[in-house]
């Protein structure tokens, strides 16, 4: 991640989930160079959402967040592939994930 002289990002990123394959958790770290609104959802593999992650505005800098392999309705999720779709500004990418039990 390329950062200005005081440390802040100067482009949009999120680096691919770690561990993957997980179990029972992972991380999403990301970064954002300006006040964004920024949206972390988790889809299964029918496009159907599973979890909204993280929904609300955050000022320039780096993050991480933590999803545990459960739903919305906090039940745990089955094994299979899942895809985290990552919104800030106008910037957008989706990165696929394996959870193993």
């Amino acid at each position: 991640d390329v950062e200005d002289e005081n440390g802040v990002p100067v482009d949009f990123s999120v680096s691919q989930n770690y561990p993957n394959p997980f179990n029972p958790s992972t991380t999403i770290k990301y970064s954002i160079p300006n006040h964004s609104l920024v949206q972390i959802r988790i889809y299964d593999i029918t496009g159907s959402l599973v979890k909204t992650l993280f929904n609300a505005e955050q000022i320039a800098g780096k993050y991480e967040v933590d999803w545990n392999g459960v739903d919305g309705a906090s039940n745990h999720v089955a094994t299979g592939i899942y895809f985290m779709q990552f919104r800030a500004g106008d910037y957008s990418n989706v990165i696929k994930m394996m959870l193993l039990k």
